[in-house]
């Protein structure tokens, strides 16, 4: 069987056991198992636990960022690239329920060098939101309105409420994908769009 068909069968046995029984809890012996392989075969392609889990956080974060970029159609209104992306990150954790856990539940928890994996994919995601709210506000003429400062920080806000409600999502029996991106953008747009309409919520003045 050549190399990277072999690779890509013990990666789905260990992103499969990573998700579900946990970085800690998960064994060598296991994923060799359900990969259909021996274990010094594991530790001869991918060498240790440390790294095969670090070969898949990276394998799954690049597929999430590459799927919610795939998703977002250039030149489409505003609105439309906003839903188009969550749709796409919300299905992709959905239908990648282990390699969701392995990005968001597993690697944040073990500290270094998995958090690390994991604040780079998100630093790439944040990047990409804030190109399209960017835009949302240059098609709304209101771009010199918003601070660069500003446009940072709501798409961060917006990234964080996407990571917490694909927990939601995957973890409501009954909940599809399209139904929780259009609960974030319901919940989002609206704002947004006041933003963009020159509308913003201000703190009421302090009294006496």
């Amino acid at each position: 069987m050549p190399r990277a068909v072999r690779e890509r069968q013990m990666m789905d046995a260990a992103v499969q056991t990573f998700g579900q029984r946990g970085y800690r809890a998960a064994s060598m012996d296991e994923i060799a198992e359900l990969a259909g392989v021996s274990k010094p075969l594991v530790y001869l392609y991918l060498n240790s636990k440390e790294e095969l889990f670090t070969a898949c956080i990276r394998r799954e974060a690049g597929a999430l960022v590459a799927a919610v970029r795939a998703g977002v159609e250039p030149g489409a209104p505003a609105d439309r690239q906003l839903w188009d992306g969550l749709r796409a990150f919300f299905t992709h954790a959905a239908e990648h329920p282990d390699g969701w856990a392995v990005l968001h539940n597993q690697a944040r928890t073990h500290g270094e060098p998995f958090a690390a994996e994991v604040a780079r994919m998100r630093t790439e995601i944040v990047s990409f939101v804030t190109y399209l709210i960017g835009a949302a506000a240059r098609e709304a003429d209101c771009d010199s309105e918003l601070a660069e400062r500003e446009v940072g920080g709501l798409a961060h806000a917006l990234v964080g409420a996407a990571e917490s409600l694909a927990v939601w999502g995957n973890e409501t029996p009954g909940v599809t994908a399209k139904e929780t991106a259009a609960t974030l953008m319901n919940f989002a747009w609206a704002g947004l769009e006041n933003l963009m309409n020159g509308r913003r919520w201000a703190p009421p003045s302090s009294r006496g």
